[in-house]
């Protein structure tokens, strides 16, 4: 029985045991799942720990790039920026004023000459006569008006003459109007004779008509002199005409000689020695050394742009180079009012589009050794606050 009873009843040594195995195997679980937290807490540390250099360097990256970010924005607010703009200039095209075969050609492709200085020329023979034809023409006119002023000369000493001759009739006519007079009077008291009487009335009236014939006389002269002065008019309206044809000739004679009008480059040369070119026909393109930059801004970056404001220019063709210019004058209008087909947005959908405005820059001072034409493509940045 006591047997029994010991076999029955629990060992004190396994009571104690089934209950801390509960709590052994529940401590062994809290382990297993603390244990991993901890370490990957420990290998983060560790971690940093192990590579306390490079989290350093990343730290400084970050500062200084809030930094430089920071004071970029301060400073580029201040600016206004864009990509659509270009190297502009007013290049026209070359042409000659008269026709005729070019027998010489001064220049070559994208050459920069100087104001003044020889293209082309242009056979000047036929010119030349033109000239000397022109000048036989001015000479006969001055002939013509010499010889008029001779002959109004000599009408003038028969001008003259006749005068004297009326001054003389008169006086006849005078002295023959006191004789019949007189013997008038003599014939009418009885101490005169008929014949007497007579006569002095024929010797009158010849004077009479002679001096009718007197006043005629000079009275024609006084017209052909008249008549004279007109042809001297004439005349002179000849020399001039023959003067304008010899400076006609003469500027045609210049016209063979193509010169530039201003300093800059050839470009798209055309002419050839021997071609036979006419009046408006092009020989070559001219870029002239007048060059500024016209960039197309928003109309919303406008706002605080003014004429002088400095400018900071940047060529694609030269990265390394920039330029100093100021805004020289802003467009009163859109690019697209003033295009060949302006938009109507009056009729059909409209939808609002940002529009561009042509702003001209002028570039403070060009280098030299920059060879720059129209079209090239920059970048100018203007300090508009």
């Amino acid at each position: 029985m006591d047997t029994q009873t010991k076999a029955r009843e629990p060992s004190s040594e396994t009571a104690p045991q089934s209950e801390r195995g509960p709590a052994r195997f529940g401590s062994e679980k809290d382990d297993q799942v603390g244990e991993p937290r901890q370490a990957q807490k420990q290998s983060f540390s560790d971690r940093l720990r192990q590579h306390w250099m490079l989290a350093a360097t990343a730290a400084c990256i970050a500062a200084v790039g809030l930094i430089a970010g920071l004071l970029y924005w301060l400073d580029a607010r201040h600016y206004e920026s864009t990509d659509d703009a270009f190297v502009a200039t007013r290049s026209f095209s070359i042409a000659p004023k008269v026709s005729g075969y070019v027998t010489e050609v001064a220049v070559t492709d994208n050459q920069h000459v100087g104001a003044g200085e020889l293209l082309a020329r242009i056979d000047e023979r036929d010119y030349t006569i033109a000239v000397n034809q022109a000048q036989a023409q001015v000479a006969t006119g001055r002939a013509n008006i010499a010889n008029i002023e001779a002959q109004i000369a000599s009408q003038q000493a028969q001008i003259d003459q006749a005068k004297a001759q009326v001054e003389q009739a008169e006086a006849q006519l005078q002295f023959s109007q006191q004789e019949a007079a007189r013997a008038q009077d003599l014939a009418s008291k009885g101490a005169g004779t008929v014949q007497r009487q007579q006569q002095t009335k024929s010797d009158l009236e010849a004077q009479q008509a002679n001096m009718a014939r007197a006043k005629a006389a000079l009275i024609a002269a006084e017209l052909q002199i008249k008549v004279l002065g007109t042809q001297r008019d004439s005349a002179h309206a000849s020399l001039d005409q023959a003067q304008a044809q010899l400076d006609q000739a003469k500027l045609n004679l210049a016209y063979t000689n193509i010169v530039a009008a201003q300093p800059g480059r050839v470009a798209k040369l055309s002419a050839a020695k021997g071609a036979f070119v006419t009046p408006g026909q092009s020989l070559t393109m001219f870029v002239p050394d007048e060059v500024w930059v016209t960039a197309n801004y928003k109309e919303t970056q406008l706002t605080d742009m003014r004429p002088g404001q400095k400018v900071e220019i940047r060529i694609d063709a030269y990265p390394g180079r920039k330029l100093n210019g100021h805004v020289a004058s802003v467009q009163p209008g859109s690019g697209t009012a003033f295009s060949l087909l302006p938009a109507e947005n009056a009729t059909g959908n409209f939808v609002k589009v940002v529009q561009r405005v042509p702003v001209k820059i002028v570039v403070d001072d060009w280098p030299a050794d920059l060879p720059v034409g129209p079209g090239m493509s920059v970048v100018p940045r203007t300090r508009v606050r």
